[in-house]
């Protein structure tokens, strides 16, 4: 249906006469008329009947009216849902207990005009694909390629370098230490179930591993972050490393420990991934927030990948 002709009948209707509908849309009595009889033909019915005084609403038309009205309050609706500022900032932050959450977190308790729409993807791979498709506007991801390598129009800033803290029980050799090299860890097993080969995480803990000689596991399944907690616990064998920001509960009784690990400090390198032409106001507060909060790091004092150095 011809929201425009919809729109001269409703003016039509409210004035009364076509001549006052047509200065009310600032077209010609003509074109009213025109778009009317378009209306009529495709409903099969008179929608006015034509005075000396101007145009009176037949049944049918009384009828057809309030429908008419909601169709034109859709039209309204439908624009102003992805309307610059009034659509909601659909973000992928990896997972809701990840620095990425906190980052967006921190954006809202600063912004809490902002609409955010969380969402979680898998991994960068389809975080990019997203971006790219417009199915979100923006994904926290570490980039395994350098920039000159992202498909075209696509950008990622680099707004957030977090450290690694080693996590363990109370009966491992490291649990009372107030903090450890990366060169204490040599010898020592580090579990992660919850790496996937092919991921970016798999790709910064594969050469983490392989720049200072540690041992981390993948093997197992991954029955997900409480399990993963009772067995570090209870094991005096294991540990493993969790983001500084990480968010994680546990039973008093696990007495579990996070231990900072530094000289260098390992950071996991957090990118926001979005497109160079996305003109959502929320995005650009986002990105001026995320440029304000992060820290000037002492790069000799850290450790990242040698794809997070490359541009």
């Amino acid at each position: 249906m011809d929201l425009h002709a919809v729109r001269a009948f409703v003016a039509a209707a409210e004035a009364g006469q076509f001549q006052g509908a047509a200065a009310d849309l600032s077209i010609t009595q003509q074109a009213v008329s025109k778009r009317i009889a378009t209306l009529e033909k495709e409903l099969a019915v008179r929608l006015f009947t034509r005075t000396a005084r101007g145009a009176r609403l037949t049944i049918d038309g009384q009828v057809f009216l309030p429908h008419a009205r909601e169709l034109l309050q859709a039209e309204e609706r439908a624009a102003a849902s992805v309307r610059p500022g009034s659509r909601a900032l659909r973000v992928d932050v990896i997972g809701r207990r990840l620095a990425p959450a906190a980052l967006l977190r921190d954006f809202h308790r600063a912004r809490p005009d902002a609409a955010l729409d969380v969402v979680t993807l898998f991994d960068a791979d389809a975080a990019i694909s997203a971006v790219r498709a417009g199915t979100i506007d923006a994904a926290f991801r570490a980039v395994t390629v350098p920039a000159r390598q992202l498909p075209d129009g696509i950008v990622a800033d680099r707004v957030h370098d977090e450290p690694l803290q080693l996590l363990t029980g109370p009966g491992h050799a490291l649990a009372g230490a107030r903090s450890v090299t990366l060169s204490q860890l040599v010898g020592h097993r580090i579990w992660m179930p919850g790496i996937v080969t092919g991921t970016e995480w798999a790709a910064y803990y594969e050469e983490l591993a392989a720049a200072f000689g540690l041992t981390i596991e993948a093997t197992g399944p991954d029955f997900g972050t409480e399990p993963l907690l009772d067995t570090i616990a209870d094991a005096p064998g294991l540990a493993t490393f969790v983001g500084e920001q990480t968010r994680l509960v546990w039973p008093a009784d696990d007495d579990l420990r996070r231990i900072p690990v530094v000289d260098p400090a390992p950071v996991y390198p957090h990118s926001l991934i979005r497109r160079d032409d996305n003109p959502h106001p929320t995005l650009t507060a986002l990105r001026a927030h995320l440029a304000a909060a992060r820290p000037t790091d002492d790069a000799t004092a850290t450790w990242t990948p040698g794809w997070a150095r490359e541009g």
